[in-house]
């Protein structure tokens, strides 16, 4: 346990304000303190710490890579702080900055067009987005909401359930003009199976045949990094995919791409989440605030986009 002396706080924005105004005299001038204060400050923190977090020369001061790990958690410790301390006020609102992760598909579908809502609500608000349909890692990527789609593994993120959306294989007529309307399973064999070019939880496409599940694994002449770019490429013609029914029930209903075998589909559902790191207990308002707007205003049964 730290001792009592220790403002580690204090250190902590010490060492920050440093590498924001990029030396000792110009972050002691900020504070109001001596540079020879600041600099006892962050040797005193580096100590403690056993670690160097700055390579100091006459010219200039550069983190070291502990250095900048350390920068980056501090600035995230310090907003939490802020956040707390606004938390506990009478009226206090949502600020900070928000960094969001979303798979392609709903980013495009749901994220990007809630977005204007969210923050002309939230106006102290800012958010980074960032959309792929890779799993990231939370921590490591500063990320405070990620919405993920298919089965969660175990973790100790927090999960809040948006809904869930049929799965169906299209295709453009097109392309079926030239290669025909598979009318099995074993038909499909024979057809361009695209997919996503990294791994997913469940691979292939399930479908029920006499009343038993099979599995029709994809192969095919091209792969997609995400799944509007594997939309994209069943409208241009190449092959059939298996999409979520939100991505596609526009382009169904007007005729851009055709379902396949929906009378095999077996009506499986991929649920869709947001998962953020909550087990302290403790939620930024701003946090707070976009989860309970995605559960207010996401149907995947009507997507915006």
């Amino acid at each position: 346990m730290a001792g009592t002396d220790i403002n580690r706080s204090g250190e902590l924005e010490v060492f920050v304000r440093v590498i924001e105004t990029g030396g000792f005299s110009a972050a002691a001038r900020s504070l109001e303190l001596s540079p020879s204060a600041v600099s006892k400050l962050v040797s005193r923190l580096e100590q403690r710490l056993g670690t160097r977090l700055l390579q100091r020369s006459t010219r200039q001061l550069q983190l070291t890579p502990e250095g900048c790990a350390f920068y980056e958690r501090g600035l995230r410790v310090l907003a939490d702080l802020d956040e707390a301390e606004r938390c506990a006020s009478a009226h206090a609102e949502p600020r900070g900055r928000l960094r969001v992760n979303a798979n392609v598909p709903f980013g495009h579908h749901f994220l990007l067009p809630l977005l204007p809502g969210f923050l002309a609500a939230h106006p102290q608000v800012g958010v980074d987005v960032v959309l792929t349909d890779e799993v990231i890692d939370l921590l490591e990527q500063r990320t405070d909401v990620a919405v993920r789609a298919g089965p969660l593994k175990s973790s100790s993120l927090v999960a809040r359930r948006l809904g869930a959306t049929r799965m169906m294989i299209v295709a453009a007529p097109a392309y079926l003009a030239r290669h025909g309307m598979p009318q099995n399973a074993d038909a499909l064999q024979a057809h361009n199976r695209l997919d996503i070019a990294h791994p997913r939880a469940q691979s292939g496409w399930p479908l029920v045949v006499d009343g038993e599940r099979q599995v029709v694994q994809t192969g095919g002449s091209a792969r997609a990094s995400d799944g509007e770019a594997l939309r994209r490429l069943v409208l241009g013609g190449v092959g059939l995919a298996r999409l979520a029914a939100f991505q596609v029930q526009a382009d169904v209903a007007a005729g851009r791409l055709l379902p396949v075998l929906e009378t095999a589909n077996p009506g499986d559902l991929e649920e869709v989440h947001a998962v953020f790191q909550g087990q302290g207990g403790y939620l930024p308002l701003r946090v707070r605030a976009l989860l309970d707007y995605l559960m207010a205003h996401v149907d995947l049964a009507k997507p915006l986009g």
